[in-house]
Protein backbone atom coordinates (compact mmCIF):
# COMPACT_ATOMS: atom_id res chain seq x y z
CA UNK A 1 0.00 0.00 0.00
CA UNK A 2 1.19 3.59 -1.33
CA UNK A 3 1.09 6.86 0.89
CA UNK A 4 -0.45 9.61 -0.51
CA UNK A 5 1.10 13.04 0.62
CA UNK A 6 -0.31 16.44 -0.03
CA UNK A 7 2.74 19.02 1.29
CA UNK A 8 5.92 19.70 2.06
CA UNK A 9 7.96 18.23 4.58
CA UNK A 10 9.58 20.20 7.26
CA UNK A 11 12.92 20.00 5.87
CA UNK A 12 11.92 21.47 2.35
CA UNK A 13 9.89 24.57 4.31
CA UNK A 14 12.93 25.55 5.88
CA UNK A 15 15.39 24.91 3.18
CA UNK A 16 12.90 27.83 1.40
CA UNK A 17 12.74 30.11 4.75
CA UNK A 18 16.83 29.99 4.35
CA UNK A 19 16.44 30.50 0.79
CA UNK A 20 14.59 33.84 0.72
CA UNK A 21 16.23 35.02 4.35
CA UNK A 22 19.87 34.86 2.35
CA UNK A 23 18.45 37.03 -0.47
CA UNK A 24 16.77 39.63 1.27
CA UNK A 25 20.07 39.87 3.01
CA UNK A 26 21.73 40.29 0.06
CA UNK A 27 19.23 42.38 -1.19
CA UNK A 28 19.48 45.20 1.53
CA UNK A 29 23.01 45.13 1.65
CA UNK A 30 23.15 46.15 -1.85
CA UNK A 31 20.86 48.83 -1.55
CA UNK A 32 22.39 50.38 1.43
CA UNK A 33 25.39 50.80 -0.57
CA UNK A 34 23.13 52.00 -3.69
CA UNK A 35 22.20 54.54 -1.20
CA UNK A 36 25.29 56.23 0.21
CA UNK A 37 26.34 56.33 -3.42
CA UNK A 38 23.31 58.57 -4.22
CA UNK A 39 23.77 60.43 -1.03
CA UNK A 40 27.42 61.25 -2.19
CA UNK A 41 26.15 62.21 -5.74
CA UNK A 42 23.92 64.68 -4.15
CA UNK A 43 26.64 66.18 -2.04
CA UNK A 44 28.75 66.76 -5.02
CA UNK A 45 25.76 68.08 -7.41
CA UNK A 46 24.64 70.58 -4.39
CA UNK A 47 28.40 72.01 -4.07
CA UNK A 48 28.57 72.47 -7.87
CA UNK A 49 24.81 74.30 -7.71
CA UNK A 50 25.82 76.39 -4.80
CA UNK A 51 29.16 77.18 -6.86
CA UNK A 52 27.02 78.70 -9.69
CA UNK A 53 24.66 80.81 -7.54
CA UNK A 54 28.14 82.16 -5.77
CA UNK A 55 29.81 83.12 -9.35
CA UNK A 56 26.21 84.46 -10.35
CA UNK A 57 26.27 86.87 -7.03
CA UNK A 58 29.95 87.76 -7.81
CA UNK A 59 29.35 88.55 -11.16
CA UNK A 60 26.81 91.41 -10.20
CA UNK A 61 27.92 92.57 -6.90
CA UNK A 62 31.89 92.24 -7.64
CA UNK A 63 32.25 90.30 -4.70
CA UNK A 64 31.28 87.08 -2.54
CA UNK A 65 28.54 87.48 -0.03
CA UNK A 66 29.26 87.26 3.78
CA UNK A 67 28.48 84.14 6.35
CA UNK A 68 25.41 85.98 7.20
CA UNK A 69 24.07 85.47 3.80
CA UNK A 70 24.94 81.90 3.23
CA UNK A 71 24.24 79.92 5.99
CA UNK A 72 23.15 75.86 5.19
CA UNK A 73 21.85 75.69 8.87
CA UNK A 74 19.34 78.47 8.72
CA UNK A 75 15.63 77.09 8.13
CA UNK A 76 15.21 78.75 4.72
CA UNK A 77 19.03 79.88 3.61
CA UNK A 78 19.54 81.45 0.67
CA UNK A 79 21.68 83.32 -1.43
CA UNK A 80 20.40 86.78 -2.50
CA UNK A 81 21.23 90.35 -2.74
CA UNK A 82 18.00 92.88 -1.90
CA UNK A 83 15.22 91.39 -4.08
CA UNK A 84 17.44 89.35 -6.38
CA UNK A 85 17.79 85.76 -5.31
CA UNK A 86 20.23 83.89 -6.68
CA UNK A 87 19.70 80.52 -4.81
CA UNK A 88 16.50 80.38 -3.22
CA UNK A 89 16.89 77.61 -0.92
CA UNK A 90 20.52 76.56 -0.09
CA UNK A 91 20.89 72.56 -0.15
CA UNK A 92 20.82 70.56 3.45
CA UNK A 93 23.17 67.49 3.92
CA UNK A 94 21.39 64.82 3.17
CA UNK A 95 20.60 61.88 5.95
CA UNK A 96 22.36 60.21 7.42
CA UNK A 97 25.25 62.33 7.67
CA UNK A 98 27.72 59.89 9.05
CA UNK A 99 28.69 57.78 5.86
CA UNK A 100 31.88 56.09 6.80
CA UNK A 101 34.74 58.64 7.04
CA UNK A 102 32.31 61.37 7.31
CA UNK A 103 31.33 62.20 11.01
CA UNK A 104 28.10 63.96 10.91
CA UNK A 105 29.16 67.14 9.14
CA UNK A 106 27.27 69.59 7.77
CA UNK A 107 27.77 71.95 5.02
CA UNK A 108 30.08 74.98 6.05
CA UNK A 109 30.55 78.14 4.27
CA UNK A 110 33.36 80.64 5.31
CA UNK A 111 33.65 83.81 3.48
CA UNK A 112 37.39 84.79 3.08
CA UNK A 113 37.35 88.04 1.47
CA UNK A 114 35.84 89.86 -1.47
CA UNK A 115 37.12 87.34 -3.85
CA UNK A 116 37.45 84.19 -2.16
CA UNK A 117 35.36 81.62 -0.37
CA UNK A 118 35.28 77.95 0.70
CA UNK A 119 32.56 75.11 1.35
CA UNK A 120 34.20 72.61 3.54
CA UNK A 121 32.03 68.93 2.68
CA UNK A 122 32.60 65.87 3.20
CA UNK A 123 31.98 62.05 0.73
CA UNK A 124 32.27 58.83 2.04
CA UNK A 125 33.97 57.35 -1.20
CA UNK A 126 35.01 58.70 -4.66
CA UNK A 127 32.52 60.56 -6.18
CA UNK A 128 32.71 62.12 -9.69
CA UNK A 129 36.61 62.48 -10.08
CA UNK A 130 36.37 64.05 -6.88
CA UNK A 131 37.95 61.95 -3.48
CA UNK A 132 36.30 60.95 -0.58
CA UNK A 133 36.86 62.73 2.80
CA UNK A 134 36.53 66.41 3.74
CA UNK A 135 36.53 68.72 0.03
CA UNK A 136 36.76 72.08 -0.09
CA UNK A 137 34.71 74.08 -2.81
CA UNK A 138 36.33 77.06 -3.85
CA UNK A 139 36.29 79.51 -6.43
CA UNK A 140 38.87 77.72 -8.23
CA UNK A 141 36.64 74.45 -8.08
CA UNK A 142 36.67 71.62 -5.58
CA UNK A 143 39.78 70.42 -4.18
CA UNK A 144 40.64 67.73 -1.24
Amino acid sequence: MQKNSKGFTLIELLVVIAIIGLLSTLSVVALNSAREKARNARRVADMRQVQTALELYFNDQGQYPDTDEVNFSAANGQVSFGSKVYMSVLPKNPMPRNDADCADQEYIYTYDSNTSYHIDYCISEPTGGISQGINHATPSGINN
